[in-house]
């Protein structure tokens, strides 16, 4: 293309003329024909030599303009490598600093993906320390909660049993006072009574063992009772066993000891009775019949000996 435009743009010349070539004859004849003659054809030969000098000066100036032509292509091929030679360094340096950019980038983010996750992770160790603190809190709230119960239970119980001790020591008061006011209704009586059979010894001691006699009886009822609500049933006893134990009493009615004194001939009937009567542990009533009569409580109850059956006992 450039080629035809450096043609295309060449100046146009008129077409040469045909050369044309001649050979001159030398006569020997000098007339004034000749003479003419030979003039006109040296004036031919010149006018023919003109135009090919024109043609060869056109034929240099084409060459020339060739050559610039050629010269202005490679500059322009040139001027067009470094072009494109410019380009692709500057393609690759934008593509280096694309890249450069690009791993900048990369490195931002994951900078922040690293600081996000740094700060999820401190999310997470304040709301779990939260939780701890909450739970914490919690417990010591329980905690006094139930000291504080305990101790409101701890002062109730302590109201209640200085009410109960209270109560207790006035019901002895009173029951002291009702048995003093009765001991000294009977031994009003007594001192009347034996005012009246001082002289009448037989009737006195008569009375006094009916008196004992009863008394025995109501407090053996009594001491089978107790026995009874402490007996557990061994499975080797049956009706029509009789097993006598000797039981040891204080004055406050205390049972310090109680032993078989005559065997039903089962061991396990035997050592049911006296470990429900050492289960007994004590009568309180026996502390108001040594008060009231110590005499009959030293004759009969320092050392009683009682006679069991399973039928007499529950079960």
């Amino acid at each position: 293309m450039m080629l035809f435009v450096s043609f295309s743009s060449a100046p146009e010349f008129e077409p040469a003329k045909p050369i044309v070539q001649a050979t001159l004859v030398q006569l020997n004849s000098k007339s004034p024909a000749t003479t003419q003659t030979d003039q006109s054809i040296a004036g031919e030969a010149a006018k023919t030599a003109a135009p090919q000098h024109e043609a060869e000066e056109l034929k240099q100036e084409q060459q020339k303009q060739e050559e610039q032509a050629a010269e202005a292509r490679e500059e322009r091929a040139a001027e067009a490598a470094a072009a494109a030679a410019a380009a692709r360094e500057q393609q690759q340096e934008e593509a280096e600093a694309q890249k450069q950019e690009q791993a900048e980038a990369q490195k931002e983010a994951e900078a922040e993906k690293a600081a996000a996750a740094a700060e999820a992770r401190k999310a997470d160790a304040a709301k779990k320390l939260a939780a701890e603190e909450a739970a914490k809190k919690k417990a010591a709230d329980e905690a006094a909660k139930k000291q504080a119960a305990a101790e409101a239970a701890k002062k109730k119980a302590a109201d209640e049993a200085k009410k109960k001790v209270a109560a207790d020591a006035a019901k002895k008061a009173e029951a002291d006072k009702a048995a003093q006011q009765r001991r000294d209704a009977e031994e009003a009586k007594a001192r009347a009574l034996a005012e009246l059979l001082a002289d009448e010894t037989q009737y006195q001691q008569a009375q006094a063992d009916e008196i004992g006699d009863e008394v025995a009886a109501s407090f053996d009822d009594l001491i089978r009772r107790y026995v009874s609500e402490q007996w557990r049933r061994p499975p080797t006893a049956r009706n029509g066993m009789v097993v006598e134990v000797v039981v040891s009493m204080l004055p406050t009615g205390q049972i310090t000891d109680a032993v078989v004194a005559r065997s039903s001939g089962d061991a396990g009937f035997d050592q049911s009775a006296v470990q429900a009567v050492r289960n007994v542990g004590r009568i309180p009533e026996m502390q108001q019949l040594s008060r009231d009569n110590p005499a009959t409580f030293d004759r009969m109850y320092r050392k009683r000996t009682l006679r069991f059956k399973p039928e007499d006992l529950s079960f």
